[in-house]
């Protein structure tokens, strides 16, 4: 299966288990019974899960545009169409997948190009970072390319690179944006685990057992299996949230 899959991870560059037989997708979708080609048991239609996702949207203040369309195959739900912003894209992309009985996202909703031009998207862009309380001064510099802005510099937290990312996607003109900003903190893999452990029990959404954390150098990767998306981006919000962390794998699996 060959679709370009967004887990909605805002915090990159974008929960599981009974009677299991196999994950030929490699999603974290499981699937029941004795055949490779069978389904989530009391999983919903094609038709259902799409119209839920459409109405989600719809209910969203924040997605003015008409010209969304969703195509919902077995737990993989497509976006198509076009709005005016990045923000737009994104926040239908995070409806989506507040939907239940959504596993996976392609999210090819197109930002029409604005009449702006890049140097005037680029004043807006360093405007809204330097106005971040929660962008370190000085630490982030952004460049436009045809509406597209890369975010580069080194951040002490994770929270300040994706504040930095936040503030790019809402200004008006911004086609997307590419986040390669590093998180340079250095703390030992063990004091990064125990931490992240001790947030995942003080998480009032999570089962804290049902989670395992694996930490080396400023890599963590969680395992283990939820019941909600909501609940397998909490567990990475909590990984996320620790010291010097550069990158998260999160292999958690969602059944319903």
């Amino acid at each position: 299966m060959n679709l370009s899959i967004a887990w909605l991870s805002r915090n990159s560059q974008l929960r599981d288990v009974r009677h299991i037989t196999a994950d030929p997708t490699g999603l974290g979708l499981i699937l029941k019974g004795d055949k490779m080609n069978t389904t989530i048991e009391n999983a919903k239609t094609n038709e259902e899960l799409r119209k839920e996702v459409l109405r989600e949207i719809e209910w969203r203040p924040d997605i003015r545009s008409q010209d969304i369309s969703v195509k919902a195959t077995g737990p993989t739900i497509t976006l198509t169409g076009f709005v005016h912003t990045f923000a737009e894209k994104a926040s239908a992309e995070r409806a989506a997948k507040s939907v239940r009985g959504v596993i996976s996202i392609a999210n090819d909703i197109e930002v029409r190009p604005s009449t702006r031009t890049d140097p005037e998207i680029a004043r807006d862009v360093q405007h809204v970072l330097k106005s971040n309380v929660m962008v370190p001064e000085g630490k982030v510099t952004a460049t436009v390319h045809e509406g597209f802005v890369t975010l580069d510099g080194d951040v002490e937290w994770n929270f300040q690179k994706a504040a930095a990312m936040d503030a790019a996607e809402g200004v008006r003109g911004v086609r997307g944006v590419i986040n390669v900003i590093a998180v340079k903190t250095r703390v030992s893999p063990s004091s990064v685990k125990e931490a992240i452990e001790a947030a995942l029990r003080r998480s009032a959404e999570l089962d804290a057992q049902s989670i395992q954390v694996a930490a080396r150098d400023s890599a963590v990767e969680l395992t283990g299996k939820v019941h909600s998306f909501s609940e397998r981006d909490e567990a990475e919000r909590a990984a996320w949230a620790a010291p010097g962390i550069e990158s998260v794998v999160n292999r958690i699996r969602v059944i319903y």
